[in-house]
């Protein structure tokens, strides 16, 4: 990951591959640009591809969080011209990064081809939830979570580090460390402005262009959503989550819903790495997808 100067901070992005459009991936909270590397490695065989860290989060930076999405998107939009990566973009944005990656297409359509949401975050989950997980939700974020105990380290290192085993030995020791030591953290103090100031700005910004967009819904196995949720609450959760994604699917011309029975949230872009990379495929190959659009 190389580091650039924008906005008087140190942020990191790696880009690979050749052509246009450019596909720009875009974390969930709690994860980092090179968590998408492998995915990121086989999106650089059709076109450029570009990981990189919010500030705050990964490589980049240190920055106060929660951050608004304006900033978050502004951000990305001046680290990109740094970088002298051409528009327009495919953005693929996972969960949080969902909500960015649509804002982003909100406030600079002529620089965006397309759109690929994986199970992304949508304004009106929270209100659709069972009220046992918005009780849950609000619990988790106003706690102040204390580091990890060594004991705990161990035990999580156990749990996380085979989760790494497909990724390159030179990236594998410090993607394990950095998940145990400071990603968690990142994630939950991202989330905390999710649901009100986040959802605000996506409420109201613009319509999103018409560009084509996909987007992936996950209803299966989870490990962290699985320790989370009772049974019942997940399967609430998922149905609600399911018809908001297909609602943001219609709301476009080329809009696309599909759901994924055998992938979880967190690591959807590993567990199916053919279904993004196919996606990805047909939104970097659509008619007119390397224009800008007004």
């Amino acid at each position: 990951m190389r580091p650039y100067q924008v906005g008087g901070r140190t942020l990191v992005l790696e880009q690979a591959g050749s052509g246009s459009p450019a596909v720009v991936w875009l974390p969930g909270a709690g994860q980092v640009g090179l968590d998408y590397l492998n995915v990121h490695e086989r999106a650089a065989e059709l076109t450029t591809s570009v990981l990189y860290d919010r500030a705050g989060t990964g490589w980049s930076e240190a920055a106060e969080l929660p951050r608004s999405a304006a900033e978050v998107t502004t951000e990305l939009r001046d680290l990109l011209r740094e970088a002298a990566v051409p528009g327009p973009y495919v953005l693929v944005g996972h969960s949080l990064g969902g909500a960015y990656a649509r804002l982003y297409a909100q406030r600079f359509p002529a620089e965006v081809a397309g759109l690929l949401l994986l199970d992304p975050f949508h304004e009106d989950l929270h209100a659709a939830a069972p009220q046992e997980a918005r009780d849950q939700v609000e619990h988790m974020h106003a706690q102040d979570w204390p580091e990890p105990t060594p004991e705990q380290l161990e035990q999580a290192r156990e749990q996380v580090a085979p989760q790494f085993a497909a990724w390159p030995e030179d990236v594998r020791d410090r993607l394990v460390e950095h998940h145990l030591t400071k990603a968690w953290k990142a994630g939950l103090l991202e989330d905390r402005n999710l649901y009100d100031q986040v959802a605000d700005e996506l409420r109201k910004a613009l319509a999103l262009p018409d560009v084509p967009l996909i987007v992936l819904t996950v209803v299966g196995h989870d490990d962290t959503q699985d320790r989370l949720w009772p049974e019942e609450t997940l399967r609430a959760i998922n149905a609600a989550k399911t018809g908001l994604h297909a609602r943001l699917a219609a709301s476009v011309p080329r809009g696309t819903h599909r759901i994924l029975h055998d992938a979880g949230h967190g690591w959807l872009h590993e567990e199916r790495q053919d279904a993004v990379i196919e996606a990805i495929a047909e939104l970097a190959g659509s008619p007119g997808a390397g224009e800008g659009r007004s």
